[in-house]
């Protein structure tokens, strides 16, 4: 279930997705975010592996914040 800082609705204000926030993409992925590369490419991986299976997004708006950093090392 996707949080507030998920929220579609355009008059709620969302994250800024970083690095370490646990993500859902587009295709319903979710996903880590292990580093933006230049400020413009969100690089992501499985939650369920390492490093295998990495992919890529130039669009940090099409993710949504399941969870932020803080969040999930506070858990």
């Amino acid at each position: 279930m996707r949080n507030d800082h998920a929220s579609k609705d355009p008059g709620v204000t969302r994250h800024r997705v970083w690095i370490g926030d646990l993500v859902e993409d587009e295709d319903g992925r979710e996903a880590i975010v292990t580093d933006v590369a230049a400020g413009a490419v969100w690089i992501l991986r499985p939650t369920d592996v390492l490093l295998a299976d990495q992919w890529i997004t130039t669009d940090p708006d099409s993710l949504f914040v399941l969870k932020t950093r803080a969040e999930r090392v506070a858990s």
